[in-house]
């Protein structure tokens, strides 16, 4: 009875020949012999040393996309070997249980591989693959939601550094007594934007108010926003005549350094009312090339949100609803974090404000792809009827 007890696996036949199903529908979806069409294709213009003269933005795009088109066909490669080499040596944990473990790591490690493959074939949109520009604001409920708004920073930044991304804060306004009024944060990594976009909108949080003096409820809001980070892929003019640019002493995050000196810079775009402002870097010219950066980007998002508006008017869909609360944060009475758009939910809400968010961001992606399919449809049928 003991030695029975001892061989029994952890993982059945039938849950690896589930997963193997899982990696043979990633092949379907994937068209690896388009894949590895369109790269030659790519290598191809590459190759031509005139490209990189006549057309660098062509080139950088051409490039971006080789890479991800080799991560994606290399990824799936190693799922399959991986899953090859762990049927291979089932059967041997029957008879040595002294490799059930590595086994078990080898297989986790195959299911978080697969998943990662998944969300990967879901950034294939315009912009997935820059980097994100992410601002965050304090919304109604004072020094309550001045301190929501920097835990949110922070589980932004926590989620950020772990991914092994690049973090600079390029604006930072303090609050009153605790928090922040709003922040400003260029994330660099492949895919940033891709994987931020579905935070946009606005968080509630329901805790024990710390600032009250009687400890009573309290609920906050902050408003998140998150735009891809644009250089000189798409063309945005700026005009001199159309900016405002300030100079100013930087002060409060980010080293003292830079307070004695008019480091810090506002840019005012005058025919939006759109204002950026950096002041992380020590020089001014630094700070300026910056906030123009990202003025271009929120102008290149203006406009792209006006087309999508148009096309939704045009479908009978309704308004863009960017700011629209999408999940709660609750602390008290009981601790949850819910996502009001998928569903998903999770009880260990401190692990969410450390930064691991990835769940809800993966559960966005798939959702969001299920939804613009039944929106495709349903429009569709729509026009069937009209016609």
């Amino acid at each position: 009875m003991e030695m029975a007890e001892e061989r029994k696996v952890p993982v059945s036949l039938q849950e690896l020949s589930d997963l193997a199903k899982e990696v043979d529908e990633i092949a379907k979806l994937l068209e690896s012999s388009k894949l590895r069409e369109r790269l030659r294709e790519i290598k191809e213009k590459l190759s031509d040393p005139l490209l990189w003269k006549e057309d660098p933005i062509k080139f950088n795009q051409l490039l971006r996309e080789e890479k991800k088109i080799e991560r994606v066909l290399n990824s799936y490669q190693k799922l399959k070997d991986s899953l090859e080499a762990l049927r291979e040596t089932y059967e041997l944990m029957y008879d040595d249980v002294s490799i059930i473990d590595d086994w078990m790591e080898e297989y986790r490690e195959l299911q978080e591989n697969l998943k990662r493959l998944k969300v990967e074939m879901l950034l294939n949109e315009e912009f997935d693959s820059n980097d994100a520009i992410l601002m965050i604001h304090a919304g109604t409920g004072g020094t309550d939601a001045q301190d929501w708004a920097e835990m949110l920073m922070r589980m932004y930044v926590n989620w950020a550094t772990k991914r092994k991304f690049k973090v600079k804060i390029t604006d930072y306004q303090p609050g009153g007594e605790a928090g922040i009024k709003s922040a400003v944060l260029l994330i660099e990594g492949e895919n940033a934007y891709g994987l931020l976009k579905g935070e946009a909108g606005t968080h509630r949080l329901v805790r024990l108010s710390p600032f009250n003096a009687n400890h009573k409820r309290q609920t906050s809001f902050a408003l998140v926003e998150v735009i891809p980070k644009i250089d000189d892929e798409i063309k945005i003019e700026l005009k001199p005549s159309e900016l405002k640019i300030e100079t100013f002493k930087a002060g409060g995050h980010g080293g003292q350094h830079v307070n004695k000196n008019e480091t810090a810079v506002r840019v005012t775009h005058l025919p939006t009312g759109i204002t950026v402002v950096c002041s992380n870097e020590r020089s001014q010219h630094q700070n300026k090339e910056i906030a123009l950066r990202i003025l271009k980007s929120r102008l290149f998002q203006l406009e792209r949100k006006k087309k999508e508006e148009q096309i939704r008017k045009l479908k009978g869909y309704n308004k863009p609803t960017w700011g629209n609360q999408i999940r709660n944060y609750v602390l008290h009475p009981y601790k949850l974090v819910k996502d009001l758009r998928t569903g998903w939910q999770t009880s260990n809400v401190q692990a969410v404000l450390d930064g691991e968010i990835d769940d809800f961001i993966y559960q966005w992606l798939f959702w969001r792809r299920v939804s613009k399919s039944r929106g495709t449809e349903e429009f569709l049928k729509k026009e069937e009827l009209r016609n």
